[in-house]
């Protein structure tokens, strides 16, 4: 794939706690020149990145982020929050412990209050697979199939661990029709980018890709 196929599956990240709005200004600018998928941005600067796009290129935001341990109703507040001033995806943390408790309606039913919030918008489901069994990864596949999320991601990137090509081989054959997958957190190399791609998935989450490809410097570690 060329560089600019490769961008083109890319939400161009940067969620690190000390970002400062210069980073933003960089992240977006890093955006349009290579042509990503979106930027993903912590809430507080959906409308910096908002203003900076416009329509060229979509903002996302992270909700309940990176524990997903919040209640649904403020998760689904920020959600519809960050639409209001302008994203146009969302990347939801689960509540996890719950899921690992067994209580799947309270896992189904959170991914679909925050769905809810936000209507035709793209949510992506984060499962943060390396804190799962794989008999709870195969669980959070039909869960996210039954909820209408656009997307299951694997990993927050700010756990035990990131994305594998395993976990994305499973989705790819445990995931409803449309259901799509992103893989994020510790993709590091061009191959990494090639390779979860051809194991099936739509979106690459990285802060990397614009070292990995050789067009300037990263946006943290993600």
């Amino acid at each position: 794939m060329t560089d600019r196929e490769l961008y083109a599956h890319v939400d161009h990240t940067c969620l690190k706690a000390d970002a400062t709005p210069a980073d933003i200004e960089l992240l977006c600018a890093q955006a349009l020149e290579h042509g990503t998928a979106s930027v993903c941005v912590n809430g507080g600067y959906v409308p910096l990145a908002r203003r900076l796009l416009g329509d060229r290129c979509a903002v996302c935001a992270v909700v309940g982020f990176p524990l997903g341990a919040g209640s649904t109703a403020a998760k689904a507040a920020e959600a519809a929050d960050a639409i209001q001033n302008g994203a146009r995806e969302i990347d939801m943390v689960i509540n996890i412990g719950r899921l690992k408790a067994g209580d799947l309606d309270y896992v189904l039913a959170d991914i679909q209050g925050v769905k809810a919030a936000i209507g035709e918008h793209i949510l992506k489901v984060i499962i943060e697979t390396c804190l799962l069994t794989e008999e709870e990864k195969v669980e959070m596949c039909r869960i996210v199939t039954q909820s209408g999320a656009e997307y299951i991601k694997t990993s927050t990137g700010f756990s035990t661990g990131g994305a594998t090509f395993a976990d994305v081989e499973l989705f790819a054959r445990h995931v409803g029709p449309g259901v799509k997958i992103k893989a994020a957190g510790g993709i590091r190399t061009r191959e990494d980018m090639q390779q979860f791609l051809s194991l099936g998935a739509q979106r690459l989450g990285t802060s990397s890709a614009v070292k990995i490809l050789g067009g300037g410097e990263s946006q943290g570690e993600y």
